[in-house]
This record gives C-alpha cells, sequence and structure tokens, in this order.
C-alpha cells in the first residue's frame, strides 16, 4: 500500500467515524511492516541496558516507527518476527517475540523487544495522528517532575560540596538532589563500612542544601550487604531522604527486601536491573518497595510498562525510571504521563544534546513536558546514523508459536 493511498483511505475512515459509523481506531486499514533496520548513534552508550542504539520499523504505508535500545544480535532475532505483519495488533506481536522461541526472552531480548515496541506505539501514533499518550487514555499530569543523575549542572564544578551541589539542583528546578555512597575512581578499593559511617554527614549536607521543604535522595548502587544497608537506611532517616535506592544486590531483591522493609523507616526505590512485571509484582503486592525503577526500553517496552504501571496503581505504589536514551526518555513521558501514581525521572541529558534527533523530549527549568506530536514526538535525521542491520526476511526456523481455539497466543 502506498503512502497516498493509505492516508486517503484513512480520511474516508474518519468521515465516516465523524458521521457516526464505527470509530476510526477500529476501522483503520490493514499495512505490513516490511523492514527493520538497527542504527548506532553519534556519542553511542555502549553500555547494553542504557543502549540507546536507534531501530526504525517501516511498513508498505510510508509510515515509519522509531525505537531505541537493544542489542543488534537480540533485535535481529526479535525482528525477525515481525517482517510482514500488521503493526498494530501491537500485544499480539509482543507476545509473539516474547514467547515464539524455545527459551523464554531474558533481559537481553527483553530489552531488544523493549526497543521494538517502542518503534511499534510511534508507528500507531502517527497512523492515528495522536501523541502516544492520548491513545493510552490521555494524560494526569502537566508535566514530569525529574531529578538530576548526570551532573553538570551550570555553574556547579567538581570541588562543589555536597550542600552546594544540592542547592544547586533546586535552584535548577529539579523536584529533588540525588547522589550516591562515596564514590571513588574505577577499580579502586572500595570499603563499605567505611563509606557506611560517612552516610550520616553526606545526608546531614545534601538536607541542608535542600532546605527544610526540599527532597533529597541516595543511591547505594547495590554496594551493601544487607546487614550494612540496614544500617546506612537507619544512619540517615532523621534526615528524611525521598527514597533510598537499590540498598542491596538485585539479585537478593525477592528474598532481602522483605527482609529490609521490616528493620528501616525509609522510602525504598528499587530495579533498575530488572525486567518486567514477574519481576516487579511480588514485591509491588507486599509493599516491600516505594517506587519501581521500571524504566524504558528495558521493561519490555511501553506495552510491559503499562502493566507494572497498573500494578504499581493497584498497590499505590510509585515509579521513578532509571535514567534512559532520549527516545526512550521521550517515550517515559508519554506512557508514564498517562500513570496516576507517583512519579519522578531521573534525568541524565545535563547539557548534552542528540545531534540524530532534531526532536525530542522537551525538557525544561528540571522538568520534562508532555507534547501534542504524534507518536513519540521524535523527528530522525538519518544522514547522524550508522546502519549496524537490516532485517527484510520473516524468522521462522526454530521457532513455533501454538494458538488458542480463539487464535490468541500460547506456549508451545
Amino acid at each position: 500500500m502506498q503512502r497516498r493511498t493509505f492516508l486517503q483511505s484513512l480520511s474516508a475512515t474518519a468521515i465516516a467515524a465523524a458521521a457516526g459509523g464505527l470509530p476510526a481506531f477500529a476501522a483503520l486499514p490493514k499495512m505490513k511492516i516490511t523492514r527493520v533496520r538497527v542504527y548506532l548513534p553519534p556519542d553511542a552508550s555502549q553500555l547494553l541496558y542504557q543502549s540507546d542504539l536507534v531501530v526504525t520499523i517501516e511498513t508498505d504505508a510510508g509510515i515509519t516507527g522509531i525505537g531505541e535500545g537493544g542489542d543488534v544480535d537480540m533485535l535481529r532475532i526479535s525482528a525477525g518476527r515481525l517482517i510482514g505483519r500488521d503493526p498494530q495488533n501491537i500485544e499480539r506481536l509482543w507476545q509473539d517475540m516474547n514467547r515464539a522461541y524455545f527459551y523464554p526472552a531474558g533481559r537481553e531480548r527483553t530489552h531488544s523487544i523493549g526497543a521494538l515496541d517502542l518503534a511499534l506505539w510511534d508507528l500507531k501514533g502517527k497512523v492515528l495522528g495522536l501523541p502516544v499518550n492520548q491513545i493510552l487514555g490521555g494524560l494526569v499530569r502537566d508535566h514530569c517532575e525529574c531529578y538530576s543523575g548526570g551532573g553538570g549542572l551550570p555553574g556547579v564544578t567538581d570541588s562543589a560540596t555536597m550542600k552546594e551541589r544540592a542547592r544547586a539542583t533546586m535552584e535548577a528546578g529539579f523536584r529533588a538532589f540525588r547522589f550516591g555512597p562515596g564514590n571513588v575512581p574505577g577499580n579502586s578499593i572500595y570499603k563499605t563500612s567505611e563509606q557506611v559511617t560517612m552516610l550520616h554527614e553526606s545526608a546531614a549536607q545534601a538536607r541542608d542544601g535542600v532546605g527544610k521543604d526540599g527532597d533529597w535522595a541516595i543511591d547505594f548502587h547495590q554496594r551493601f550487604e544487607l546487614a550494612e544497608a540496614v544500617r546506612g537506611c537507619n544512619l540517615i532517616e532523621e534526615f528524611a531522604p525521598f527514597f533510598v535506592e537499590d540498598p542491596i544486590r538485585a539479585d537478593a531483591f525477592l528474598q532481602d527486601l522483605p527482609i529490609l522493609r521490616t528493620k528501616v523507616n525509609v522510602p525504598i526505590a528499587a530495579g533498575e536491573e530488572w525486567g518486567n512485571k514477574w519481576d516487579f509484582n511480588s514485591l509491588i503486592e507486599h509493599h516491600d518497595v516505594d517506587f519501581v525503577r521500571a524504566t524504558l526500553p528495558n521493561v519490555g517496552g511501553i506495552t510491559e510498562m503499562m502493566k507494572v504501571a497498573a500494578i504499581c496503581e493497584a498497590h499505590f505504589v510509585g515509579i521513578i525510571p532509571h535514567f534512559t536514551g532520549p527516545i526512550a526518555t521521550a517515550a517515559l513521558v508519554n506512557c508514564l504521563g498517562t500513570f496516576s501514581g507517583p512519579v519522578l525521572f531521573e534525568y541524565a541529558f545535563d547539557g548534552r544534546t542528540s545531534p540524530h534527533l532534531p526532536q525530542r523530549f522537551d525538557f525544561k527549568n528540571g522538568k520534562l513536558y508532555p507534547n501534542e506530536r504524534p507518536g513519540l514526538g521524535v523527528e530522525l535525521d538519518i544522514k547522524q546514523l550508522k546502519l549496524l542491520a537490516e532485517i527484510t526476511e520473516p524468522i521462522t526456523a526454530r521457532a513455533q508459536t501454538y494458538f488458542r481455539p480463539d487464535g490468541s497466543i500460547t506456549n508451545w
């Protein structure tokens, strides 16, 4: 289908809907995915779970969706399940990518599925001429509050004290100031007992810097064992942190976070290295965390993020997504802008631009703002990117999908 034919058909459908026919959303003409491409952007992150690889999903209607994240090999495997399919059936495609192969998707493949899922939602928004947040039900907040996670605030030097950095963060319009426990150069000796002892003074300076009514937080970075985490949390309780992030190793979350919860009185945020709703479900249900760190595309994309958000809403748990790439940040504003619970974004772009994105997210004075641009609201400059992979053929070998009698996907 050519773009002009598609748009004429779409216009006719919209007119029919306005005249009292079926909703335009339900009557959209069919289209097929013809190609998926993976690109390397300038100054790309080399860390897998903070990947900012760009993915595009092209259709025979001339509409292209833009996503971000993943690993080239995992993207190839997952994208091979999309070729020739209708991109508008996002949940069906997600289930297929996640369940078609013998082994369940681990965190690496979930991350890549999430990148493709972002592109599918971007494509759907462009088809409908709506921002993704409107497709998801509409916004519940005027903007998304942020804390600075990347440093680089204007006028703040490396020699600035904790108090000075905290005050500068608040003056820049951020909701909260966050720091880590005794950062030292890489590959250095890190004596955890010594660092725990230093937490009290650091917390006192942070509180002094943000003021009586300001907010501050600390990321333990999973550096402490359970006993040290308990001691550290109790040492800083008097200074009322907004949250303590990843107080113990992610490997021990399900075992030790419930224990930690009974021994400390500070809010806990956890999960930046986790993946999906099954990871978070138990901790949320039992209130072992106050905030989950689920983010895009790691959690599996917008499709999965909204399910995690629903579990959080049911149990009055907030979401503080880990920092991510610029396209995924735009996606977070779209989906978490519709979440009714508490939200706080980690903003790590202080002073950094995205040359391959003439249009990305909208940030001002410590806050991320939604916009009315279709899809995720991003615009791509292909000339700035290096092509890494191109997928045009479906993958069927060693991939099987079984269906229930009603046509829904089940395990094979």
